[in-house]
C-alpha cells in the first residue's frame, strides 16, 4: 500500500488535492482512499490531508504515519515540526518552489517545482495543488496523466476545466518521468 500525506496551508486545495489523487487513482484501476486533519479551521493555518493507494481494497482507518511520499504546498512548512515525521527511509518530497531543482543529499530525494507560479499563470489563482498532483503522477506513473484530467473532469466544467487541464499539462513537464517509479513500486532508490 501507497501511503501520502500532503501539507499545505488552509485556502491552498490541500484537502481537494487529496480527493483528486485518490479519485485518479480509483479511476486508473486501484482502490483508494482519501481524508483531511484539521487544526484550527482558517485561512492559513496548516492542514494535512491523506491518501492511500492499494491494488486490493484498503481496510485501515487511521492517519498517515509513515508515508513513502510527501507532497508539499508551502516549503515554510518543512522547517514545522511533524511535516517530515515518519517519512520512510527513501521517501520522496515533493515541493513547490520557486525555482525547479532536485536536491538528493540525504536519504530522502526532494524536487522543487514552481506549482504556485504555473498556477497563477494557468488559472490565475495561486493554487499550487493541481500542478503539484501531475508532477507527482508523472514522477511516479502511478497512474495515467489522464486519470487526473479525468478527476478533474468530474470536479470542474467550462473555463476553470480547460485551465487546470492546461495547467495539467505545464506542471507535468517540469518533472522526469518516472522517477520516483522504483518507490512508488516499494523499490529504495
Amino acid at each position: 500500500m501507497l501511503e501520502i500525506r500532503i501539507h499545505g496551508r488552509g485556502g491552498q486545495g490541500n484537502v481537494v488535492a487529496a480527493y483528486l489523487l485518490a479519485s485518479a487513482a480509483i479511476d486508473g484501476g486501484r482502490y483508494a482512499q482519501a481524508f483531511p486533519a484539521f487544526g484550527a479551521e482558517r485561512r492559513g493555518a496548516p492542514v494535512a490531508a491523506f491518501v492511500r493507494i492499494d491494488e486490493q481494497p484498503i481496510r485501515r482507518r487511521c492517519q498517515v504515519r509513515e508515508p513513502s511520499f510527501l507532497i508539499v504546498q508551502d516549503p515554510a512548512l518543512l522547517e514545522v515540526p511533524g511535516t517530515l515525521a515518519g517519512l520512510q527511509a527513501h521517501g520522496t518530497i515533493l515541493v513547490d518552489g520557486a525555482e525547479a531543482g532536485i536536491d538528493d543529499s540525504g536519504d530522502n530525494e526532494i524536487i522543487t517545482m514552481p506549482a504556485t507560479r504555473l498556477a497563477m499563470e494557468h488559472i490565475g489563482r495561486p493554487v499550487p495543488n493541481t500542478a503539484l498532483l501531475a508532477a507527482f503522477i508523472t514522477l511516479t506513473e502511478l497512474m495515467p496523466i489522464s486519470a487526473l484530467l479525468d478527476a478533474l473532469a468530474e470536479r470542474f466544467k467550462g473555463p476553470v476545466l480547460e485551465n487546470n487541464q492546461k495547467l495539467v499539462e505545464a506542471a507535468a513537464a517540469t518533472v522526469e518521468a518516472g522517477r520516483w517509479r522504483e518507490v512508488a513500486n516499494g523499490v529504495s532508490a
